[in-house]
């Protein structure tokens, strides 16, 4: 049945969207662009080829309805119009283009596809879990599973394979509360990096902003599979945050693929340089940056949040290099930007978990403590100070503001505000981060020039791999430490998956372009020791109130509920923390349960040699006990412990001191 239009459609429903019912094998078609002469839908069948049908204007909007379509149906548009670099316009009836509201995307070749639109979920995504009690882990759904022996193999590396009973069995007994999954929309790989031969893994390359990408999916229902996917982690009690890149796409530079916005509408959807309409202004560092003080632009990104809100679950979003989204006047950042607000005041999307990464690549562009309250902040402030202290030679002077949830960034929010992280997707894995003290990115063809510099890591005498045993054993207490520092800080703790397993990435620092053994979790040599103990230190948090609290720490009173020790046992001074030279602090913080009042102990010592730590008595308590050690083996404790070099002491107070 060859298509046609039967009538002028809805030019207020932008997108290809089947009919329901009777009129399945119909179809609405809505797309904007204010730059074309003509737009033409394209439709392809394997039997008869391209099909083009011109559809009809009312402003900015091209619109139709038409029948002979059905699931599956493969689309796209033709523009006609102005080419004329020198303006901004690129429009090319050569280019087949993508529908930006498409649903389903194909990759081989690249071109829309025409799905049944799911009804509403009965129970949208929301925040489900509050920020007190919210531990994230950010993981990559591809990477997760791929080696997995007890996922089907038909199933590793796909969002089944996530749903999979034997992965969520993981995240529940780690004792997370929500995945955080790198970008699911649909991407493709950037030509410089398929010529040589690897592929965009982590996925900041999106060519879809409704599309589940295909890649993902164990079926031909990539749209079906991922909300099953969402149910099965929301029936495990686990929130779902999306990894979301609204800052550019993959059409890159001028010269780069035209694949969508840049031939439907180059100058409604990108911002052009002011002095050369020919460029973009770039502050993503990817070639192009979306023009979010248009209302295409606004419309587009605000739809699409909704989408993967209201119809594939998702709880929250984490926002790749936020700050380009608050950019509006000049290079000027707004946090009450159209944009931000309009996310920060929508209903449905206000219900949902905002996290900004605060930064992006232009001038100013560093914003941390630069967003509005709702919305949390990746800390990079945290990372580096708890790298500098346990891996270099820094002192004290930082850590009690960032345990106590970075009071100097955050006092007139919440200490929720801070995500702290010491490793992320981007940069070492936990373990190399003890392991190198330099990048090696060999593997990524570009002569080790791409991948941060600025690490902050050691090696601890031998770059990579070791038997040394004394080597291994820091290495060991230094992991250890930066997670129990990270899950035991006030604010959101994110771990980065596989780093409770010590995963390695054998010292490439910029793993984007690695869809293989680099990148993926290695199951069979996972560090069980490990695991062990970063479930401990995750069902301490889980289980005592004082490393959650709800408003910062006021450290008042006779006993306060939080505050300083050196290893003297006397209180810490103002001077104390100022000491370059001062490697060692106990963070003593007051649990309140019901009548009773309990004390614990946080011992952080980065000194290169073992300290005797005296321990606090009188209304801190009478005596204490070990909780949690990131030693080999467990200090004795007495009226004080043993501190060995670079290590971490938890000690819960035996006799309850008094209110």
């Amino acid at each position: 049945m060859a298509v046609r239009i039967t009538g002028p459609g809805d030019p207020g429903i932008l997108g290809a969207r089947l009919q329901p019912g009777r009129r399945k094998r119909r179809a609405t078609v809505s797309v904007h662009s204010s730059a074309a002469d003509a737009v033409d839908l394209c439709v392809f069948d394997r039997h008869t080829g391209e099909q083009r049908l011109p559809l009809q204007r009312s402003g900015d909007r091209w619109h139709a309805e038409v029948s002979g379509v059905r699931p599956g149906t493969r689309y796209g548009f033709r523009v006609t119009g102005p080419y004329d670099p020198s303006r901004g316009l690129f429009c090319d009836p050569g280019h087949l283009l993508i529908d930006p509201y498409a649903r389903a995307i194909a990759v081989d070749p690249l071109i829309s596809l025409l799905v049944p639109e799911p009804a509403p979920l009965a129970d949208p995504g929301h925040a489900r879990v509050s920020w007190s009690d919210t531990i994230i882990y950010e993981m990559h759904v591809g990477g997760f599973t791929r080696r997995h022996p007890d996922v089907p193999k038909r199933l590793r590396g796909t969002y089944a394979g996530l749903a999979h009973p034997a992965a969520i069995a993981h995240l529940t007994r780690l004792g997370v509360s929500t995945v955080e999954l790198l970008p699911v929309h649909a991407r493709m790989t950037e030509p410089s990096v398929a010529s040589r031969g690897l592929t965009n893994y982590w996925g900041y390359n999106t060519v879809g902003f409704f599309a589940p990408d295909p890649r993902f999916a164990a079926t031909d229902d990539p749209v079906t599979e991922f909300r099953q996917m969402v149910g099965a982690l929301h029936n495990a009690g686990l929130e779902v945050i999306l990894d979301v890149v609204y800052n550019h796409t993959a059409e890159g530079t001028p010269d780069g693929p035209t694949l969508s916005w840049r031939g439907l509408d180059n100058p409604a959807y990108y911002r052009l340089n002011s002095h050369d309409r020919r460029q973009y202004w770039d502050v993503t560092g990817c070639g192009n940056t979306l023009d979010v003080r248009q209302h295409v632009v606004q419309d587009l990104v605000l739809d699409s949040l909704r989408h993967w809100v209201t119809v594939m679950g998702v709880d929250g979003f984490r926002f790749d290099l936020a700050t380009v989204l608050g950019r509006v006047d000049g290079d000027a950042f707004d946090p009450e930007s159209p944009l931000l607000r309009a996310i920060g005041s929508d209903p449905v999307l206000s219900k949902t978990k905002l996290i900004a990464e605060p930064w992006d690549l232009g001038p100013d562009g560093y914003r941390v403590t630069g967003f509005s309250a709702g919305w949390a902040e990746w800390n990079d402030r945290y990372r580096n100070s708890f790298r500098e202290f346990w891996l270099g030679n820094s002192g004290v002077g930082e850590l009690g503001t960032r345990l106590c949830g970075s009071t100097d960034l955050y006092r007139h929010r919440t200490p929720y505000t801070s995500v702290n992280f010491v490793t992320a997707h981007d940069g070492f894995a936990l373990a190399d981060l003890v392991s190198y003290s330099a990048k090696h990115n060999e593997a990524n063809g570009e002569n080790n020039n791409d991948g941060s510099n600025d690490n902050r890591s050691a090696n601890f005498g031998v770059e990579g791999p070791t038997d040394d045993p004394s080597i291994l054993a820091v290495r060991r207490r230094s992991v250890r430490n930066l997670l129990a520092t990270t899950i035991l800080s006030v604010g959101v703790p994110m771990l980065s998956h596989g780093d409770e397993l010590g995963r390695t990435q054998q010292g490439n620092n910029n793993a984007y372009c690695q869809d293989n053994e680099i990148s993926w979790i290695d199951w069979a040599n996972a560090d069980d020791d490990l695991l062990t103990f970063v479930r401990a230190v995750i069902g301490v948090r889980r289980s005592i109130a004082a490393f959650r609290p709800t408003a910062f720490y006021t450290g008042e009173g006779d006993l306060p509920d939080a505050c300083w020790f050196r290893p003297d046992g006397q209180r810490m001074t103002s001077d104390d923390w100022h000491r370059p030279e001062n490697r060692t602090v106990g963070m003593y913080v007051r649990d309140d349960t019901d009548d009773t009042t309990t004390g614990y102990l946080f011992w952080l010592h980065g000194g290169d040699e073992d300290v005797l730590a005296h321990l606090p008595t009188g209304p801190y308590g009478n005596s204490y006990e070990l909780l949690l050690t990131t030693t080999d083996h467990d200090p004795e404790v007495t009226d004080a412990v043993l501190l060995p070099a670079r290590s971490a002491v938890l000690l819960r107070a035996v006799a309850p001191p008094t209110r």
